[in-house]
């Protein structure tokens, strides 16, 4: 199983829970973003190989692929015979400027090799009820697909958790857009107060998800910066650790909140920073 880190943790769980070997491709971290060094990528690939796990839009770096990387990225997997198996849950949170592209669109090859992975979840806000659908429009895929994974699965979605889709879906694109707008001021906001008022801290640009990757390597922290800024700020912060390689000396920082919070948080955070110097 082909991965990007640093990446989701449950991607490289998800390997090992179904006893595959997890292959790495990191990204590589630019001035203002993440990159796909496709050597690496296709120098990862193995004869063993036979599943890449795509995160577009990325979490926890923000990249949302554009369709010529996705191109490549494709182009790789069909000359490799790799399936696709690709986590789109953040597919309605992207910013101007920038476009999501489902891989399986590509074209009708790259759809036949493809399982996207979709949900109401994250952008309506409705994570308590369990309704995920994968996307799967090969009949021979998507037959494997459901004698691999039965037993797997712990239940179906009930009746609740589909009339909350559902609804969701009908009924929720008027929020949503709301919804959006506010999550690209937060966005704004908090790359202005990284830039300015946290000293030693860098992100890359968010392009889409409503998280940010803060890179504390600069900072002066002793240690794990999710532990200094839990016990001097009381902020809790994902430790980068956790998302694989080259998340060691980062954070992920979930900014769908109300501003205020995001502030607040932010200002601790500033205050905490501010001790190292005295």
């Amino acid at each position: 199983m082909l991965i990007q880190p640093p990446v989701y943790p449950p991607f490289f769980s998800a390997g090992k829970n179904n006893e595959r070997v997890v292959q790495e491709a990191p990204l590589v971290r630019t001035e203002n973003r993440y990159e796909i060094d496709f050597d690496v990528f296709e120098a990862a690939i193995t004869p063993s190989s036979r599943v890449f796990l795509l995160c577009n839009p990325h979490n926890p770096v923000g990249r949302v692929f554009t369709r010529r990387e996705l191109e490549r990225l494709a182009e790789i997997c069909l000359r490799h015979d790799l399936i696709i198996c690709s986590d789109e849950i953040h597919q309605d949170f992207v910013f101007e400027g920038h476009t999501h592209v489902p891989i399986a669109s590509l074209a009708p090859e790259v759809a036949a090799r493809t399982v996207t992975l979709i949900s109401p979840s994250k952008s309506y806000n409705i994570a308590g009820f369990h309704f995920a659908i994968a996307v799967v429009s090969n009949p021979e895929l998507r037959a494997l697909l459901q004698a691999t994974g039965a037993g797997l699965i712990p239940s179906r979605p009930g009746v609740l958790d589909f009339l909350a889709g559902l609804a969701a879906y009908q009924h929720g694109g008027p929020w949503l857009d709301q919804m959006i707008h506010y999550l690209q001021a937060n966005r704004d906001f908090l790359t202005a107060y990284v830039r300015d008022r946290l000293p030693g801290i860098s992100m890359p640009n968010v392009e889409g998800t409503y998280l940010a990757w803060l890179d504390c390597r600069q900072a002066g922290i002793q240690g794990s910066p999710h532990e200094f800024f839990l016990k001097n700020a009381r902020v809790a912060l994902q430790d980068g650790s956790e998302f694989g390689t080259g998340g060691e000396g980062f954070v992920r920082l979930n900014f769908g909140c109300p501003r205020s919070t995001l502030e607040t948080a932010l200002e601790r955070m500033a205050r905490a920073l501010r001790t190292l110097r005295q």
